[in-house]
């Protein structure tokens, strides 16, 4: 064994069967788990209940040495305040038990226990919506200031959970990432704990981004279900009569503890339980499409084309691990359509319906 091999804790052949069956090596808290079975995942966690919040020298200088001023929105901006935690549910992948386009039944269990954002009233009162995948959608125009307040509410893995956004602008404050000896007060939220996060909403924010956790356990709770998005308008500027966000990924058996791989949008897996999308001949509508695994998709919609960044008609735009693509048009071909990722392997559950009325 060389030194990269000992320092990895994986031998050669160790380490090419886990490229092969598409394992993860996860470092968490100082122990490695290779993620290869629901055994591995509980490895896992078990890793991530024993991290501890940072209170060495380096700690201490972390939250010290530094300090920030508090965000505000920008003049002319407003606050836009979400109260938001984090929970487990039992989550059905395939609740018709069907696949609609091939009208075929699924067989075997698809249900598993997943880790989930969920919107919530001003104080956590109530819950405004179902706990579901993806987390709720934050929208804001720039020079807005989003002020999250994120619970950290699951009993049933019992670690520390985070909100980590992309594209806003934040300061190491308000990062939601654990980042060990040198974490912040935003990148450990312990079970039952509470921290409120203040992301700007700046000119070069103009987008649609993912938001993430960001824990100790970031990876394995990120495939289980730990993301939403974010919309950024220009100021002023009117948002799409038909506007959907669609994060393609997998859910594979170490993390789901199912008998197979589900290629999955949205938590759901082939036509008639992945979302189902409608729109009217003349309207403006726009499809944000995030890959939210390891793997490379694509975003296909039949029957339409439209302009990417650099102006080229496109109808099959990749998107990798934690990018966007954004599909906007305005509809002018009626009927029901497929849309899917065109990764040959991922099409069969990574698809579903478009509806298009006149």
């Amino acid at each position: 064994m060389d030194e990269e091999e000992h320092e990895s804790g994986l031998d050669r052949r160790t380490f090419l069967s886990v490229g092969a069956a598409g394992a993860l090596v996860c470092t968490i808290g100082g122990e490695r788990v290779v993620l290869r079975s629901p055994e591995d995942a509980k490895k896992a966690d078990g890793a991530a209940r024993r991290v501890r919040r940072p209170t060495g020298k380096a700690a201490q200088a972390a939250q010290t040495g530094q300090t920030f001023p508090t965000p505000q929105p920008a003049p002319g901006g407003q606050v836009r305040e979400h109260w938001i935690q984090a929970r487990s549910v039992m989550w059905d992948v395939v609740p018709k038990r069907r696949d609609e386009w091939h009208d075929k039944r699924v067989p075997g269990p698809t249900k598993f226990r997943a880790l989930v954002y969920q919107e919530m009233s001003p104080g956590f009162a109530s819950p405004l919506a179902p706990a579901r995948i993806p987390g709720p959608t934050l929208r804001a125009e720039v020079g807005d200031l989003l002020v999250v307040h994120f619970r950290n509410a699951d009993e049933h893995f019992e670690q520390a959970l985070t909100m980590h956004p992309h594209g806003v602008r934040y300061n190491p404050e308000y990062d939601g990432a654990y980042m060990g000896d040198f974490t912040r007060a935003g990148g450990f939220i312990g079970p039952g704990e509470e921290f409120t996060y203040r992301w700007e909403v700046t000119p070069d924010a103009v987008g649609a981004w993912p938001y993430h956790d960001h824990g100790p356990n970031h990876t394995l709770n990120t495939f289980r279900g730990l993301f939403g998005g974010i919309i950024v308008y220009p100021k002023g500027a009117k948002a799409p009569d038909v506007e959907h966000l669609l994060f393609a990924h997998q859910l594979a058996p170490p993390v789901t503890g199912l008998e197979r791989q589900f290629q999955a949008i949205n938590g759901r897996s082939f036509a008639g339980n992945t979302p189902t999308m409608r729109a009217k001949v003349g309207q403006d509508v726009a499809f944000h499409v995030f890959g939210m695994d390891n793997n490379f998709h694509t975003f296909h919609v039949h029957g339409h084309r439209w302009k990417d960044p650099s102006g080229q008609f496109v109808d099959n735009p990749t998107v990798g691990p934690n990018e966007t693509v954004t599909a906007r048009f305005t509809e002018d071909n009626p009927g029901r359509w497929l849309y899917h990722c065109h990764v040959f392997s991922h099409q069969m559950g990574m698809t579903g319906w478009y509806d298009v009325a006149p």
